[in-house]
């Protein structure tokens, strides 16, 4: 039977009065996938930074290769002539400046303060000249489409492609982001009658986290304003999707949900995923098979309809009738695959909204009251979603979501699964991003490729470590929830590596998945390459891509890009006054890469000195 006719009977039986779900949340991409028990130390990561090499032993042990029938490849990252051969004298002097500066404390501390300062002292154009001759010139391609080009068209002639990202962002005060966001992830029922709701406190806005930027340094906050600035980046969005479908053949463009619509939606819709997933467990746990692998949860379909018919929830004949006539329950087992049916773009979304109460048995809406505003605003945000899709597809573009905050996330991967089920039918269009400093992460990946084999469509994904571990873990002690990171780095570091595995093993049995490996960690690029030659995947294929930021790790990308790996620097692009927020990040950023590793930083001496020494002081890239 289908979600829609289950909830339909649940709430003629309890209430007789809720209008028919045509959307469930089983299949959840819910932050209680998997919670194994770690062990406790601190970590210190985020999304992209550059960390030292993993251990040794961290590493499977690799293969035999007897009866791997391609050549092994083999990349050395310590050939500063392969990986620096893109670049002039000049670009690397200026990378030795810029990294040697991100050491300096003070002036990570203080950079805001610091070009505020010098804009004022030496002028608008002086400035801009000095942050294009540093700071600007190492992270950032250009202002514009057109001054852009000559980068990506440099950086393809040495086999590294481009994800176009239009780096301009707001620079509000922390007061001013606050305001917003409680603004935004606010219903109007909240504001009339707080605390009424059965809300948990995880899904709600708390003030004294409204601005989502403490404690972030590698990725881009969006703060709600109204529709029309939410139109405004969602045709950014297109820009950026039109213009890498015109600088390669095989482009990728990011996204981020909170650019698109009022987070009211993803809190609200997150918390009923969540809510449907722990009914699931709820009913596996009843049946002893919560220990299981999510996966291979199975509710006995009889002892599921004994379950209901004690919860109250109908008559034994009533129960039964809901299973029937349709694919659920045939096999005598239900899994949390068969727990969902798609998400009905027509339906109400106040009726979306209803979640069960363990407690009595029945359903209850998570709102008391949907305006229609409400209403017509999440339904513009699904339609943003739509559109960028469809222009992904028209132009030939791959399409990353970027993943944010795990009080928004369920509702980002199941709307980033739902693109995957609509536009992956005949090549990997949608990936949708994984952070592996979740606990939960193993099993999100699991479960979404399981549905991807049993539909037939192409899975894509993008690995990362992840990007707001410090905001997250003090929200979580604050507020008062389980706190949804790993343990510690090495926890970190295991989970990516499972993570990759498994999707690698799905490339290798069927080659419809693909993956993205998102790093700046020598030690994972390495772990990547020695289970693609056990596995006998070829870099030809391009079913596993390799991404790093603009200006970082060039030892990794451009080896890789020239041994024929597709790798893909993020580019991003914007006029220099309204770039200075990311400026700002990457600096704080590369002050903790730099501090933890000096191995780009020597690399870049030792090019500069082969080069001098051989007698090329003024070297210029040939391509």
């Amino acid at each position: 039977m289908s979600y829609t006719k289950f909830v339909s009977a649940l709430a003629r039986v309890n209430s007789g009065n809720v209008k028919t779900l045509r959307i469930s949340p089983g299949r959840c991409r819910s932050s209680v996938a998997s919670t194994k028990k770690q062990e406790e130390k601190e970590q210190q990561m985020d999304g992209c930074t550059v960390v030292e090499a993993v251990p040794a032993d961290l590493i499977n042990q690799t293969k035999n290769f007897a009866t791997t029938h391609l050549n092994k490849i083999h990349i050395d990252f310590d050939n500063t002539q392969e990986a620096y051969k893109s670049k002039g004298n000049i670009e690397l002097l200026r990378s030795l400046l810029v990294f040697k500066l991100c050491t300096i404390d003070v002036l990570v501390e203080k950079n805001k303060e610091l070009m505020e300062l010098s804009k004022k002292l030496f002028g608008q154009w002086m400035f801009e000249k000095m942050m294009k001759m540093t700071f600007y010139g190492q992270f950032v391609a250009g202002e514009d489409h057109n001054s852009i080009k000559p980068l990506i068209q440099k950086n393809q002639a040495f086999g590294v492609g481009a994800v176009l990202d239009y780096s301009v962002e707001e620079d509000l005060t922390q007061e001013e982001a606050e305001i917003k966001e409680m603004d935004s992830c606010v219903s109007e029922a909240e504001k009339e009658s707080p605390g009424a709701d059965h809300r948990e406190k995880k899904y709600k806005a708390h003030r004294q986290f409204g601005d989502r930027r403490g404690g972030v340094i590698s990725a881009r906050t969006y703060f709600y304003a109204d529709e029309a600035k939410c139109d405004n980046q969602m045709e950014t969005f297109i820009n950026c999707i039109k213009a890498s479908g015109g600088a390669s053949a095989e482009g990728f463009s990011a996204i981020k949900m909170t650019a698109l619509g009022r987070p009211q939606f993803l809190l609200e819709f997150s918390e009923v995923l969540v809510k449907w997933r722990h009914f699931f467990n709820f009913l596996a746990a009843q049946q002893g098979i919560s220990d299981m692998m999510v996966v291979e949860q199975k509710l006995e379909l009889e002892q599921l309809k004994e379950s209901l018919t004690k919860m109250g929830l109908g008559a034994k004949d009533d129960i039964e009738n809901w299973f029937t006539g349709e694919k659920l329950g045939l096999s005598g087992t239900i899994d949390l695959l068969d727990w969902n049916n798609l998400i009905n773009d027509t339906t109400k979304m106040s009726n979306l909204l209803m979640v069960p109460n363990l407690e009595t048995g029945k359903l209850e809406p998570l709102l008391n009251k949907f305006t229609t505003e409400e209403e017509r605003q999440m339904k513009r945000m699904l339609q943003r979603v739509d559109i960028l899709a469809k222009h992904a597809m028209e132009n030939g573009v791959r399409l990353m979501v970027d993943a944010e905050q795990t009080y928004f996330q369920p509702a980002i991967s199941r709307l980033a699964l739902e693109m995957q089920r609509k536009f992956n039918r005949e090549k990997p269009i949608i990936f949708n991003t994984y952070q592996c400093y979740l606990k939960e992460a193993y099993g999100n990946v699991t479960v979404d490729i399981e549905l991807s084999r049993r539909e037939g469509w192409y899975f894509g994904a993008k690995l990362v470590r992840g990007a707001y571990m410090y905001q997250e873990r003090d929200r979580a002690e604050e507020i008062g929830y389980e706190d949804p990171i790993n343990p510690d780095y090495e926890a970190t570091n295991r989970m990516y590596h499972k993570c990759l595995e498994y999707v690698l093993e799905e490339i290798e049995h069927n080659r419809k998945a693909n993956i993205m490996v998102a790093t700046h960690n020598e030690g994972t690029v390495k772990y990547t390459l020695e289970k693609m030659n056990e596995m006998g995947l070829s870099p030809t294929e391009n079913k596993v891509y390799f991404g790093q930021l603009l200006g970082m790790c060039d030892q990794i990308s451009f080896p890789l890009g020239q041994a024929g790996f597709p790798v893909y620097k993020y580019v991003p692009y914007g006029p220099v006054n309204e770039v200075i927020p990311y400026l700002s990040r990457r600096a704080q950023e590369n002050r903790g890469f730099m501090k933890g590793s000096q191995r780009e930083r020597s690399l870049l001496w030792k090019e500069l000195t082969r080069r001098v020494l051989g007698g090329q002081i003024f070297y210029t890239p040939v391509y």
